[in-house]
Formats: C-alpha cells, structure tokens, sequence
C-alpha cells in the first residue's frame, strides 16, 4: 500500500527551531504585569524584562556580537545576569557565566580557553577579573554591571529588536559551562538551544510546577545555568528572588516576607538551614518545595528540613547533561515506611527526567546492565537531549565520555527492584577492602547521624591486611569534642565490621569553589598516614 507519510517539507508554519529564547517572549504577552524578578528595592515585571532584554540584545549586536560570540560573565546573581541569559543567546552568542568562587588564575585560565572576546562583570567582582586579566595578558572588551563605571545600562539605550531571535539551528551552542575541576583543569561543557529548552520543560513536569511560582533563587546562575531555572520560569511565569547571601537567617526571611514556594540549593545549604538558631517556630504552611544536587543528601539533613515544612525532591545530574537528569519521585508505596526509612529513600537518585531518553547502569567490564538488585555496582549511562554537545577543544576528552551511544557518567551507583538508582560513589572513590566493595557514601550518611558531626568524607587507606580499608576525615560542629574512638563505635553500631572507618582524622574539608568535597586531596592524606 502506498505510503503517503513522507511528501511534506518542514516549513516555516509547522518547524520552527528549539530555544528557551522563545519563552521569554512568551512571558512578556502572558505575564506582562507579574513581577519577574525581585532584588532589593529592584522589583521589575516580566515585560519591563522583556523590554530591557530586547535593548540589550541590539546593544550586543551593535557591538558586533555574532553567532558563536562567546560572551562571559563574572557576575553575583542579578536580574542583569538572567537578562543575559536570553539576550547573548538571541544574538547567536554564547554565554559563559565564571565561578565566581574561583580564584584568578583559573578565571585567567577559563577567559583564554573559552575564546571569549567579551566578560561581563559585577562591580564586587571587578578587582577578581582585573587580576585575572592580569596574569592572562588577555585583551577583552569588559563591560560593567553597575556600579560607578556602569557600562550596563549604555547597552539599554539601543534601539529595541522587534523581536528576541532565535536560532538557524537548534544544535548550535547556547551556553559554555566549566567543571568544577576537583582534579586537573576544567573542561568547557558546550551546550546547545534544543537541549536548554527541553531542560526548562522537562523540569516543569517533573516538578510539577504550577503558574506563578515564586522562587527564591539560591542556585548560582554558574552551576549549569542555575540548573536551567532562568529559563524555565518563564515559562511559567515566576517571580525570581535573588538573595545577596545563602545565611540561613537572610533565606528565613526571604521565604516569610515574599511567601517563597520553590528554592534549590545543595544539601550543605539545608544542612546549615536544619541547624540555624534562625529556624522558624512553626513549619512552613503551605509547604515549600525545595530542589537539592550536587551530592547525596544524608537522611539526617531529609528528615530535619521535612519538619521545617519543606518537600525536598533530590536529583542528579552533571555539567555534561545541562544539571539534573534524574528524580527521586516519592512514590505511594512509601506511605508505610518510617520517617527515618523514608529519608533514606529520598536520598536515592531515583528515575530519569522525562525529557532524558535513558539512564542505565552498566558493568564496565563485561558490557552488560547490572540486575536491579540493588547490590551489584555499574557506571551510570545517560542518553538524551539535555547530554553536552561536547568538551571545548577537547576531542580525546569528548570521544572518551562518549561510547557506545551514550554518555559515561563516571558515577558507580545501583539499581533497585523499583527502578531506582541510588549512588554509591564515584568510580573512583569506590574502596575495596578484603575483596568487598565499601561505599563511602554509605559509611558518610552514617557519620552525618552523629550530633558532633558538621561535614565527613571517606576515602580509602592502604592497608597490609585488606588492601584498603575506610579512612574517615570529620569536620566537628562547634564547641563538639569528641574522640576517634567514640565516631568508630557509633559507625561500629550500624555498619557491618569491613565498613566501619578504621581511622578518623578531625580537620577542616578540602571543597572545591561549588562545594565539593575534593577528595583526591584527602586521598593523599590517607596515603601518608599509611607511611607513618
């Protein structure tokens, strides 16, 4: 029989290409009159933003910004910088936001490897770039965000565009985002408009955003974007609170004053939260849902913010896959469990976005997907819209994460009977101790159920006997005073014998500028406490 399917051509009536540029748009007719962004006295609606975005995308043109511009910015969170975020993309630029956190020299380093021939910067942050560019030698064209030496505000008298463009392309890239670099330099993560759009949607359904939320937004806009929520509320029209700082009293405030109903941050921020003499007497009603990444929140951290009234969902995600790409759904099953069972539950990874085509969990050696067992350990394998186009100028490092169409994450995790992935470590942080695999972020969520214990790591110790066995650093909470002794037979208690940390060190943690614990330092601590 005759198939008629294929003898249409893609038109401008019935194709159009993929870009968050196009939301902001949106927001502009549907939301005109509610206030998109609050920052101190600043309170601007999403029109007024639609506005000044259109200005700002001319300025950049007249400046000769042109597809594949790239464009960084050094910059705090700012209504500035989520205008930023549509206008360079609607030129056809790319936008690179820094790590504020970094020191000079790798913003020196990210500025000469990202090709940028422009950087955008805060006034706080001026005396950062200035240094940076100093050692660099780099020749860029800067532009200020406020401040004495505003050059911000000249892009705004440009004569609006008729309309934010989008791309010739969905393919072609939005957005540059360095890693953290725990270990070695950062790599330059490219992101394309198809992927950010579908990020922005995927996480409205996920989260089961309703219109006009408000958000308090906490997530540097350096991390992946802000996890993508610069475009996705457009899309539904939210108010964005930017807070000056992440004091658990400043959030307090904000969450009463501009009756916040969404906000993410990573668990450090909830843990600080949970503990603050700042916290509110009565649970936040209606309840506030709450976004955490970044790394496994202990259920200790779980259980406390569920009594202050917040619905933590924990996801995962890398730089490489746009932020998250996995949610720890609760599911109805779980009604049964204890408080104390359910936390630990809410901390497992969970199932995939639903714009993420596939994420499976893989024996590296053997090819195959591990049972859902939850015991047998593989690397997570992503597949979908929201994985990187690529590294920056670094095609060895790009076709080595690539392999067998899909993207290697890196990350050792477990599938359970339900479905759920649940992480037990990096790779690489895996210990093998007496032939059994020990994770160490099992043995951590223990040790974070201790009183005395503000942050612990676990990382392996050569041994003679096992090979290797647990070594946990501890950071103590003030005025604590406990002995190593007393953390093994807390751990002892709950751990079988080969998890349980053989040695405890107390010292402050090694982060990187994102906060995250860098262990290949505390590694090699545990090495030379092996050799005296």
């Amino acid at each position: 029989m005759q198939q008629h399917f294929d003898v249409f051509d893609k038109g401008d009536a019935n194709f159009v290409n993929l870009s968050p540029v196009s939301f902001l748009e949106r927001a502009g007719d549907v939301y005109g009159d509610v206030i998109a962004v609050v920052h101190g006295e600043v309170r601007r609606t999403w029109k007024q933003t639609h506005q000044r975005t259109c200005r700002l995308s001319q300025g950049l043109s007249d400046l000769g910004v042109v597809k594949g511009t790239t464009i960084s910015v050094l910059s705090e969170n700012c209504p500035e910088l989520l205008e930023l975020h549509f206008a360079i993309p609607a030129t056809g630029g790319v936008i690179s936001t820094l790590n504020i956190r970094l020191e000079a020299e790798s913003i020196a380093y990210i500025l000469a490897h990202s090709d940028s021939q422009f950087v955008f910067v805060s006034e706080k942050m001026r005396p950062l770039l200035e240094k940076a560019l100093s050692l660099s030698g780099a020749l860029l064209r800067i532009i200020q965000i406020g401040g004495d030496d505003d050059d911000y505000s000249d892009l705004l008298l440009a004569e609006p565009v008729d309309r934010l463009s989008l791309p010739s392309d969905e393919w072609d890239a939005i957005s540059l985002n360095y890693t953290s670099g725990t270990s070695g330099r950062p790599k330059g993560v490219i992101y394309h408009h198809r992927g950010a759009y579908l990020m922005a949607l995927g996480t409205v359904a996920a989260w089961q955003i309703s219109a006009r939320p408000i958000y308090l937004s906490v997530v540097p806009m350096f991390h992946c974007n802000g996890w993508g929520h610069p475009w996705m509320l457009a899309i539904v029209g939210g108010t964005i609170v930017f807070s000056d700082t992440n004091h658990p009293e400043m959030l307090f405030d904000f969450m009463k004053r501009e009756s916040v109903t969404h906000f993410g941050a990573a668990p450090v921020v909830l843990k600080m939260m949970a503990e603050s003499e700042a916290v509110p007497a009565q649970p936040f009603e209606p309840r506030i849902k709450v976004m955490t990444a970044g790394a496994p929140p202990p259920p200790s951290v779980l259980e406390a913010t569920d009594a202050l009234g917040m619905d933590v969902m924990h996801v995962y995600g890398l730089t490489e896959t746009y932020g998250h790409v996995s949610q720890c759904l609760p599911q109805e099953t779980w009604a049964g469990l204890t408080p104390a069972e359910t936390a630990e539950r809410r901390s497992w990874q969970g199932v995939r976005f639903p714009m993420v085509e596939a994420i499976e969990v893989y024996d590296r050696q053997d090819g195959t997907k591990v049972p859902r067992d939850g015991q047998r350990q593989g690397e997570i394998a992503i597949r979908g819209n929201t994985v990187m186009k690529g590294y920056y100028k670094d095609p060895a490092a790009t076709k080595e994460a690539f392999r067998n169409g899909y993207f290697w994450s890196g990350d050792g995790a477990v599938i359970h009977s339900d479905g759920y992935l649940q992480i037990r470590d990096r790779l690489k942080d895996v210990i093998i101790s007496g032939g059994e695999n020990v994770s160490s972020v099992e043995v951590e969520a223990v040790l974070y159920r201790h009183p005395a214990v503000a942050a612990a790591a676990v990382v392996a110790k050569p041994d003679d006997k096992w090979g290797e066995v647990p070594c946990a650093f501890v950071e103590l909470c003030d005025d604590a005073e406990i002995d190593s002794e007393e953390i093994i037979a807390f751990c002892r208690e709950q751990l079988p014998g080969f998890k349980t940390p053989k040695t405890v060190v107390f010292r402050d943690l090694p982060i990187t500028s994102t906060g995250k614990i860098q262990k290949f330092h505390l590694r090699n601590l545990a090495r030379k406490l092996d050799m005296q």
